[in-house]
């Protein structure tokens, strides 16, 4: 499973329905992540930049796009932002391949 961060920001009116009526997002988002075969680890309310932060598994990224187009159809979430994270032995893999890449490359020049 790939491991996707997911940051974006709430619009006026989402803000406006969560004062009106408090919810717990993290239990919103869940059945959508895992609609798309995903699996949400974590939801984080931020500060700065963003208005949240989620950690999800999906077994690609192509998987856990059709969850994010359902959420900004809504309207109520802009901004969204993701990226792919790797472990650290998965970037201890690809510093490997690299090493032994580098003596067959021929660089310009």
């Amino acid at each position: 499973m790939a491991t996707f961060i997911i940051t974006g920001n709430y619009t006026g009116s989402a803000i406006k329905g969560m004062i009106a009526n408090p919810s717990d997002r993290a239990a919103a988002v869940k059945p959508l992540v895992e609609a798309v075969g995903g699996k949400l680890i974590s939801y984080y309310a931020t500060t700065g930049e963003t208005d949240f932060l989620m950690i999800c598994e999906g077994a690609e990224g192509v998987d856990i796009i059709p969850a994010l187009m359902v959420a900004g159809a809504s309207g109520t979430v802009s901004n969204m932002k993701t990226v792919q994270a790797y472990s650290s032995a998965e970037f201890v893999a690809a510093q490997e391949k690299a090493s032994s890449l580098a003596a067959s490359f021929k660089p310009a020049g």
